[in-house]
């Protein structure tokens, strides 16, 4: 019996001894690919208990693969890190998000951040021009893209592939000189507007074409990289996303959700995304290698209610002009 009892006890202690499965946490996420692994590989070191499987597309199409999900009755993400708050914002109002009041949030301007806890920007990244080192002359205002000198020479990512896109044409519709005339100018003047950023980045360093409407990081990364670009912000100024974070209500891992909200909010996931090229949200963070004075770096305003109102005929006016890219 005491040979019973002693392998008994031998069998639970060994069971309490082994560690509790790993929580499983599925992020979807509009980064770029390397910068997706690099967020998770961060969060994983931090927080080894969590195992993360994580789905990268652009945010349309995030948000299409996410919205067939929740209609099926079965929504798989737990945590969504995407564009723009005009897309969590929608996800608020349909009751799709979890409120999370992550203490890391002290730190943040309460600007960059839902007040409920709802969602929370990660990053500043604005959207400027970028242009080959061998182009005709150098950009200095958006309105430079629709000279003659630039005729047919002119990409940008479209609005109904990226929401960094969507965004940043929103932004420009609702500035007095520029508006959706600039976009009817563009469109005349030959402009292209197709795809993702990358799209937009490998032509303009190519040579294929010799100017591009890109967000800020890409071109300042390779151009540090080597490659024959430059990135200018506009004398208008620029349209910015802040790339929030937020929790599904549906998620069904939402303590380990809660945790990566913390960890992309913290200084350690803050000092992750700037060795990566961005300028963090946090506040007292530096900026990258080879950008302005954050100070010298305007951002044009744009009320997230009214472009989350607007969406739907801001891409159908899009799509008059362009075609549907």
């Amino acid at each position: 019996m005491k040979t019973i009892v002693s392998a008994a006890t031998l069998l639970a202690a060994s069971l309490l001894a082994m560690p509790a499965s790993a929580a499983n946490l599925v992020l979807y996420t509009s980064q770029p690919n390397e910068d997706a692994q690099a967020t998770v590989d961060g969060f994983v070191a931090a927080n080894p208990e969590v195992k993360v499987d994580w789905v990268r597309d652009g945010t349309p199409k995030i948000m299409a693969k996410l919205q067939a999900e929740i209609e099926a009755g079965n929504p798989v993400a737990d945590v969504l890190l995407i564009a723009d708050t005009v897309t969590l914002e929608r996800l608020k109002e349909a009751g799709k998000l979890l409120a999370y009041k992550s203490p890391e949030a002290a730190s943040y301007d309460a600007a960059l951040y839902d007040a409920d806890g709802y969602y929370y920007s990660t990053k500043l990244i604005t959207t400027g021009i970028v242009y080959n080192t061998s182009a005709a002359f150098k950009p200095t205002s958006w309105k430079d893209l629709t000279k003659a000198q630039a005729k047919g020479l002119v990409t940008m990512a479209s609005p109904l592939t990226s929401g960094a896109a969507l965004i940043h044409a929103q932004t420009l519709a609702g500035v007095d000189s520029l508006g959706w005339d600039f976009y009817k100018d563009l469109a005349g003047n030959g402009a292209t507007a197709a795809g993702g950023n990358g799209g937009v980045l490998k032509s303009v360093a190519s040579g294929e074409k010799a100017f591009g409407m890109i967000v800020d990081y890409m071109p300042i990364r390779e151009k540090a990289k080597g490659a024959p670009v430059e990135f200018v912000f506009p004398t208008e100024g620029v349209s910015a996303v802040t790339e929030p974070v937020g929790i599904l209500a549906s998620s069904k891992n939402a303590d380990a959700a809660k945790k990566f909200v913390d960890y992309v909010l913290s200084q350690k996931g803050q000092q992750g995304f700037l060795k990566l090229g961005y300028i963090p949200a946090r506040n007292g963070m530096k900026l990258p290698e080879g950008f302005p004075a954050r100070d010298s770096i305007k951002v044009l305003p744009i009320n997230a209610a009214e472009a989350l109102t607007s969406t739907d005929q801001d891409l159908k006016t899009f799509s008059g002009i362009y075609g549907s890219n």
